[in-house]
């Protein structure tokens, strides 16, 4: 009887234990993995928000990348006139032309391009930016249609996919302060707001 409970015993509790060794250095290699792909999505983020305040920045100031300093918008110029007043094409081409050098329209661009890179840099407010950059880039996006590299696709709309990615896997809780930033009060109160 002895032999058969230790059979018993040896034949279950063996694979048992390699199984919990198998689950425990898969779990290791899951987290290294894991870990990896959270500094590559904070990095990402860090990248396109530095895309934005780029671009606001040489727009604000006339950096002379894209922008020179005498149509910067300190200096009088517009941000949005040019680029919509005649760079727009395709189906939309008219409703860009109409709001082109509009004080609304510089304002409400310039603000969401410098809130834009400062979520994203900082990693705060990941939700809202992946909803109002989305809508931005999908925006850009219809202003030159059919873009000039591809029929369909072109930067604008990977970046507006980049935006929702890195807000459904909580990028900016790495190398950002999207911790800190979902404890807020006011953060906890509205949860959209993260």
């Amino acid at each position: 009887m002895t032999a058969t409970i230790e059979r018993i015993t040896a034949n279950t509790i063996a694979p048992a234990v390699q199984t919990i060794r198998d689950a425990e250095t898969t779990r290791e290699a899951e987290t290294a993995r894991q870990r990896a792909a959270r500094y590559v999505f904070a990095g990402l983020r860090i990248a396109l928000g530095w895309i934005f305040l780029w671009a606001f920045l040489d727009k604000l100031f006339g950096l002379g990348h894209e922008t020179a300093a005498k149509n910067a918008w300190i200096n009088g110029g517009s941000p949005t006139k040019g680029f919509l007043a005649f760079g727009a094409k395709g189906p939309f081409e008219g409703f860009y032309h109409g709001i082109a050098g509009a004080a609304w329209a510089d304002w409400l661009f310039m603000t969401g391009l410098a809130a834009l890179g400062v979520a994203l840099v900082l990693g705060i407010g990941m939700r809202v930016a992946a909803v109002a950059g989305g809508v931005l880039l999908v925006m850009m996006w219809t202003a030159v249609l059919p873009p000039a590299n591809n029929p369909i696709v072109d930067d604008h709309l990977v970046y507006a996919g980049l935006l929702a990615g890195l807000a459904l896997v909580g990028a900016g809780n790495t190398l950002g302060l999207g911790r800190a930033w979902a404890k807020l009060p006011v953060v906890q109160r509205l949860p959209w707001l993260q």
